[in-house]
């Protein structure tokens, strides 16, 4: 954590100074080329200026300047930009603030012009100080900023106590049968139910066991006395 606010504080430091420094050269009033400066919204004309009008070194010195003049706009801003399209939202502040810079020196410095040349200068030179070392140092500040510190790494929570169960009411269990009542009853229904089936008396005087009266045919009883009296009546008849 200490480390971090550190690094900002130097690189807003880094940023004032600059701002300075942009300041100073850019809205410093040039009298001598007052008649020589024209404004220009054509994007290129400058840059065919320099390469037709100026020498070689006053055309380097020209443009150098402007790119160099971009470069800290790259290395700084990262720091203060999100991360996402991190790039393309450096380029479009760097644009807009130099853009502010080149209407200021148009409208209230004496001897400048508004260039939209300067601006494309600028932010190119933003681009190619982000591209070689700006983006490696906010990748790295980034890394190590997303690493908790000792007092910021969440402690483990404590492993809460056993809780040991309370003991419930003993419910009394339902009195079942002995097993040995419920097979008696079970083997009782059984021979009721076979005795009424299977064996089923029958009435006096039904097929299979009929009695005859006596003196009929079939009893095997015979009585010879009675015969002899009926021939004898059925002789004194005649």
């Amino acid at each position: 954590m200490l480390v971090r606010g550190a690094v900002l504080t130097v690189v807003l430091l880094g940023l004032v100074v600059f701002s300075v420094l942009l300041a100073k050269v850019t809205l410093t009033p040039s009298p001598a080329s007052e008649d020589l400066v024209t404004s220009n919204l054509r994007p290129g004309r400058s840059l065919r200026q320099y390469a037709e009008d100026y020498t070689f070194l006053a055309a380097c010195k020209q443009a150098g300047g402007n790119l160099l003049l971009g470069v800290p706009f790259g290395l700084l801003l990262p720091f203060f930009v999100p991360r996402r399209l991190r790039m393309i939202r450096m380029t479009l502040l760097t644009a807009v603030v130099m853009a502010v810079v080149e209407l200021i020196q148009g409208a209230l410095v004496t001897g400048r012009a508004f260039d939209i040349d300067d601006v494309i200068l600028n932010t190119a030179g933003a681009l190619l100080g982000y591209f070689v070392l700006g983006r490696r140092i906010t990748h790295r500040y980034y890394m190590y900023a997303d690493v908790p510190g000792p007092s910021e790494r969440p402690t483990e929570p404590e492993p809460e106590p056993k809780r040991t169960p309370r003991p419930t009411a003993r419910t009394k269990p339902a009195r079942a049968k002995p097993a040995a009542t419920k097979a008696a009853s079970a083997k009782s229904a059984a021979t009721k139910g076979t005795s009424t089936k299977g064996t089923r008396t029958k009435p006096a005087g039904t097929k299979g066991t009929r009695t005859k009266p006596a003196g009929t045919k079939g009893t095997g009883t015979k009585k010879p006395r009675s015969l002899l009296d009926r021939v004898r009546t059925s002789i004194r008849g005649r």
